[in-house]
């Protein structure tokens, strides 16, 4: 059903009408209709929450119906019920090309409406992450080509949350390239440079390096214990572990953050010392659960684990 027309603040009250009724793709729709009435303003802390809760909960039953798919789909495949495994490759495809198109259709607003208009620390974080999550979304199932090009468009988006704009390099080389620290010196530029020149690959350098970038660039304006600060490396981290299979740097990542905030933790403000505490929870079970792998394994090889959670 398409959002019927009314007033900024008649879309909002129906998007949260439709939270409440759990009719997730008509809050969608309201919320696009809130943004488009915005115009080129920033929407309200309200909103983009708002916005945000639609389309996780959208996205995030085709996730969910994704993983039971597949699964489905490896077992058939694993017993030779070739009719049965061909079926689930099918329902796969219709569900990934709803993904997709999920995906895609944030990714633009983020794009041409949200990220551009947003001028306060905390709105161009939260919109950067989303974009880095979305992009991750995609690279949970694509493959090849594809898989990369949404692999590094996540990195991009986290590293430009972390960094806050976008680094001058960028435009010096004319490539949509992430930021991996704010660069101090022309040297370390042109050295950058001449990396991408020689085929480098960005995330084979981030991945080579003995420790991760957090440390250095990390959002400087916003207090370790906030939760959009958390909330970006909790689900960097994520990323690190799912999609780059690299373990070492998702539990650096993780327990910087969860040591950070646990140091400030008297500092946090009764307003968000729920959401923060939450986060540090889910931090400190993907340690858990990580180090358990890891230790378990005992080689360069991830085993199979439980799905980590994300923000």
């Amino acid at each position: 059903m398409a959002a019927a027309a009314g007033t900024r603040e008649e879309m909002v009250y129906m998007a949260k009408l439709a939270e409440q009724a759990e009719r997730y793709e008509e809050m969608v729709d309201f919320m696009e209709k809130v943004v488009s009435a915005a115009a080129s303003s920033e929407l309200t802390v309200e909103e983009r929450n708002l916005l945000s809760v639609a389309h996780k909960n959208v996205i995030g039953a085709r996730r969910a119906s994704w993983r039971i798919v597949s699964s489905i789909e490896h077992k058939e495949e694993t017993r030779g019920a070739a009719g049965h495994a061909a079926a689930a490759r099918g329902y796969r495809a219709r569900v990934e090309a709803e993904l997709s198109g999920i995906c895609a259709g944030i990714l633009r607003l983020l794009d041409d409406r949200l990220v551009p208009a947003a001028a306060a620390v905390d709105a161009k974080v939260f919109y950067l992450k989303m974009k880095g999550d979305y992009h991750r979304y995609l690279a949970e199932f694509k493959t090849g080509a594809e898989r990369k090009d949404a692999a590094d468009s996540t990195l991009a988006a986290y590293q430009a949350a972390q960094v806050g704009r976008a680094s001058s390099l960028n435009h010096f080389i004319g490539l949509d390239l992430p930021s991996p620290l704010v660069l101090s010196s022309l040297l370390f530029s042109v050295a950058v440079y001449q990396l991408c020149m020689d085929g480098c690959g960005f995330i084979g350098s981030l991945l080579s390096s003995p420790k991760p970038y957090l440390k250095d660039i990390a959002v400087k304006e916003l207090p370790p214990t906030h939760p959009i600060r958390l909330g970006l490396a909790l689900n960097f981290s994520v990323f690190y572990y799912e999609i780059l299979n690299s373990p070492d740097r998702a539990c650096s990542l993780a327990k910087q953050a969860f040591d950070e905030a646990i140091s400030e933790l008297d500092t946090l403000g009764e307003e968000s010392y729920k959401d923060s505490t939450l986060i540090m929870q889910l931090l400190r079970d993907n340690l858990t659960l990580w180090t358990s792998d890891m230790q378990e394994d005992g080689s360069d090889e991830m085993r199979d684990a439980s799905k980590p959670d994300d923000e």
